[in-house]
């Protein structure tokens, strides 16, 4: 080796001392890949062993499959989601077909793209990208589309519920049952002779033909206003009010069964037929009014349904319940 740093090594089949060129560089990359080689040993190693060096290869592994199985469940859930949202489609169709039933408006596609519609809410997550990041946004779009469905139909499911407590008052105090048994004259109602006066007038109800005696029931539930003899043609008659400006008007009575003020059931005894007032025989003299205008009772009859019938039915269907 001489004074400016050559290197030389002996030839023993030369004989003679040869310059190595470039020995620095030689060395230096001799040692780098030696050092590589360590470096990969010592992963294989560390690998093999579990990681007992705490490099942290197995954590990342880990951490890919739990990625990987993630997305796989993620996928899983908005295919689930996707079923419930069909599910909930059927309910809107029959929570509709529940709204005509209690007579409201179906909620139409407008009305309900309006209640449950909107953008896709955006993920919060910053480190999320690509893949994962569209079936999260996709997911939580619909979670969000599903739970203001579901506030919808539970708005809607209350309404008919009120809606139909509403129509069972309102059917109850509605004068729907023929109130005696006996013939009549769909014809009874509107001008006609007057069998005593023989003169043409307004009959603003209906005769309903039975013998003095037959029991005379409310065709509705309500409260008694008039009872008793009156001083015109009518003679002894009940008068009840239902609400909802209805009222029933029961007369020519031979009985009364009730007093002013008290309240009566549709199909409770309220009175029995007679004669009274100006009449040409025993009749009942049926009258229903609507805010004080005479109706055709014959309207309002239910299949004909007579108080005795109908209190046979509703007791049968109070005892299949």
């Amino acid at each position: 080796m001489s004074g400016n740093r050559r290197f030389f090594v002996f030839s023993k089949k030369s004989l003679d001392l040869r310059e190595i060129h470039f020995f620095k560089a030689k060395v230096l990359g001799s040692g780098l890949v030696l050092g590589i080689l360590l470096l990969a040993l010592v992963f294989v190693v560390n690998m093999l062993a579990g990681d007992l060096l705490g490099i942290g290869y197995g954590q990342l592994s880990m951490l890919s499959t739990e990625n990987r199985m993630l997305k796989e469940h993620i996928r899983d859930l908005g295919t689930k989601l996707a079923l419930v949202q069909q599910t909930l489609e059927n309910l809107s169709e029959r929570g509709n077909e529940l709204r005509l039933m209690a007579d409201l408006r179906r909620i139409d596609d407008d009305t309900r793209s309006a209640a449950v519609g909107g953008a896709a809410l955006a993920v919060t997550t910053p480190f999320l990208t690509g893949e994962a990041s569209m079936i999260l946004v996709q997911s939580r779009s619909l979670i969000d589309r599903l739970t203001r469905e579901v506030k919808l139909q539970q708005e809607s499911y209350q309404e008919i519920h009120t809606r139909l407590e509403q129509n069972r008052s309102f059917f109850a105090h509605l004068p729907a049952i023929k109130p005696m048994t006996g013939p009549y004259s769909i014809g009874g109602f509107g001008m006609r002779l007057h069998p005593v006066l023989h003169v043409y007038r307004m009959h603003q109800g209906l005769d309903i033909i039975n013998d003095v005696g037959t029991p005379v029931y409310a065709a509705a539930d309500g409260q008694v206003r008039v009872a008793g003899r009156t001083q015109g043609g009518l003679g002894v008659l009940v008068e009840i009010t239902h609400g909802n400006g209805y009222a029933s008007l029961y007369a020519h009575l031979s009985q009364v069964h009730v007093s002013p003020g008290q309240t009566v059931k549709r199909g409770e005894l309220i009175g029995k037929c007679g004669r009274s007032g100006l009449v040409s025989g025993p009749h009942l003299h049926y009258e229903v009014r609507r805010n004080g205008v005479s109706q055709n009772p014959v309207d309002f009859f239910f299949d004909d349904i007579e108080a005795a019938r109908y209190r046979a039915m509703l007791a049968q269907a109070n005892a299949n319940q």
